[in-house]
Order: C-alpha cells, then structure tokens, then sequence
C-alpha cells in the first residue's frame, strides 16, 4: 500500500487537469493502441480520486521526482545517482537528469515482485533443446 501525496486532481483547474492527463498519456501511449484507450478511460473515471506529487527544483536543470497515483495508476518518474557510470558524473554523488527512473504500474496489481516469467514458463513449458 502506497499513501497518496500531493494535490488532487480534483482540485486541480480544468486546464492544469488536462495537462496531467497529457503527462499520464506519455506513459499509457506506450501500450498497444486498444490497451492505451481502455487504460486512459479508466485514468478519467478515476480522475478525480488521482493525485499529483512532486519533489525537487523547477529550473532547467534541476532534478526532480513526481508520481502520479490513481486506484488504477501509479507512475513514478524520479532522476538518480548515475549507477555504473560514476567515472562520467560531475559528482557521482549527486542525482543528475541522465539518470532516470521510471515505474508505471496498477496500484495494488498483485504484481510488484512476482516473477512473472517464471509463472509463464511453468503454465507453457517450452521446448528449449531445439534452440
């Protein structure tokens, strides 16, 4: 279980609503054509009941980290510390905009940690002796 953050959508003015189901889209878009409408239905049902967090700078170069969370939809978009490419940073220690996070998930899928290809492995085995 996630806590909600942040302000609602609810509260939110038409336009500032809009720009966030613009921002939801530039995740859901990613899904088949069928599943992105279905999904994006769902996000407007629940719309209202959807929130809005954000942490960090707004400057041109600042890192930041916002999630959206709705009963159907939880994204996570958050800049971290440059992992295996340290030698390259300014300051390894530091999260920079190069490094970026990104989660999109159904809150509460009975999904998080599962290994799901094992699952399907187990429920069709495959003939792997004649690859």
């Amino acid at each position: 279980m996630l806590d909600y953050a942040g302000i609602r959508a609810s509260d939110l003015s038409e336009a500032q609503r809009q720009q966030l189901l613009d921002l939801i889209a530039l995740y859901v878009n990613n899904m088949e054509d069928g599943h992105a409408r279905v999904r994006m239905q769902e996000v407007r049902q629940h719309l209202d009941r959807t929130s809005f967090a954000w942490i960090g700078g707004s400057a041109p170069d600042s890192v930041f980290y916002y999630r959206i969370h709705s009963p159907v939809l939880l994204i996570e978009f958050d800049h971290q510390r440059p992992a295996n490419l340290r030698h390259l940073a300014a300051n390894p220690n530091v999260p920079n905009r190069e490094h970026i996070h990104v989660v999109v998930r159904t809150p509460n899928g009975n999904d998080y940690g599962k290994d799901l290809l094992r699952q399907h492995y187990r429920q069709h085995p495959h003939d792997t002796a004649s690859r």
